[in-house]
């Protein structure tokens, strides 16, 4: 979710001016857009003034989508200048809430890892695939960050391949292998003289490139449009001509769960749902010049919700609520 454009290339501070005033227009959007100007500021090295934006989110009268990501950012960034302390209670705090999203639990064990806390990152990635993961047949997308880190922290403590080590090797899809990328010796290779190492680190350099750059080309997930029941009345009554989309509710929830295992079916990765809502989409089909009751739109709605950070992960982590918005958790509704 980083911006990871070298400073000297992009002007930082300025990038982060214009999301914090985008973020003044669209307040709904605010968490993202303010997530992605702290992290050009501490590109930037402006780290005070990105743990000035993590305060905001976090006073934010509004509540957050991930406040636990949120303080897990603030810790790793106030680790990096100097505020150990407060840095590891957050991590404290962070871990005893055990959130239910892989990217807090990422968060806070790369910044141990990025400090030598190797233990403590191994105990932190295991603890988060331990919440996530356990009895989960297909790992989601969103986990595989959790397994591969792992994975190069035991690597580099030097401990035997366990059952996750295994199923991160199966998950990762580069061409040099997981154990070859996380080799503790490969540091020693980058000061080596003899050719042939150097030549070696340089290629398994390409395919880690490679395989982040893959990760980078699907920056959002493949999203399905729900419309809550509430918003899919008020649609409808503006525009009837949508009838025909949206026969009704039970319907469209029913749809949306089988397009999204029929995606997952194909091998889709990375699939997520978007929640509209009328003055939203209102809003969209008149930037595009379009009439709201054309149903071409409503696929490109859905792409920019998505694009904007609008999405949620599907199949949503065991034991958290279903999509759809019943209050269920999501096993016991459109997941049974």
């Amino acid at each position: 979710m980083r911006p990871d454009t070298p400073a000297e290339n992009v002007d930082h501070p300025a990038e982060a001016a214009r999301l914090e005033r985008t973020a003044g227009l669209y307040p709904e959007d605010a968490e993202a857009l303010l997530l992605q100007a702290a992290a050009h500021l501490e590109l930037a090295g402006d780290r005070p003034a990105a743990t000035a934006l993590y305060d905001r989110l976090l006073s934010t009268q509004s509540g957050l989508e991930n406040p636990y990501l949120v303080r897990a950012l603030k810790a790793s960034n106030l680790w990096e200048y100097g505020h150990e302390a407060e840095a590891r209670a957050i991590i404290t705090g962070v871990r005893a809430a055990a959130p239910r999203d892989p990217a807090p639990w990422v968060i806070v064990a790369e910044a141990l890892e990025a400090h030598d806390e190797l233990e403590a990152a191994q105990e932190a990635f295991t603890e988060g695939a331990r919440l996530l993961l356990t009895d989960v047949p297909e790992p989601p997308y969103s986990t595989h960050p959790l397994l591969f880190g792992r994975h190069r922290v035991r690597r580099m403590l030097g401990v035997p391949h366990d059952d996750w080590d295994a199923l991160a090797d199966t998950l990762h899809s580069s061409p040099v292998s997981l154990d070859e990328l996380h080799d503790p010796k490969r540091v020693w290779s980058l000061g080596s003289n003899n050719p042939a190492e150097l030549e070696a680190e340089i290629s398994r350099l390409r395919a880690e490139l490679g395989a982040y750059r893959e990760a980078l080309s699907r920056p959002f997930p493949v999203a399905v449009l729900h419309w809550p029941s509430a918003e899919l009345s008020e649609l409808l009554a503006a525009y009837p001509t949508l009838s025909a989309e949206y026969p009704s509710h039970e319907d469209h929830l029913s749809t949306i769960e089988a397009s999204l295992r029929e995606l997952a079916a194909s091998g889709t990765p990375n699939l997520g749902i978007v929640t509209g809502t009328v003055p939203s989409y209102e809003a969209f089909a008149a930037s595009e010049l379009t009439s709201p009751a054309e149903p071409e739109l409503l696929p490109q709605y859905a792409t920019t919700l998505a694009a904007r950070g609008r999405a949620v992960e599907w199949p949503p982590q065991r034991g958290t609520a279903c999509w759809c918005g019943s209050g269920g958790v999501y096993e016991g509704c459109h997941g049974a």
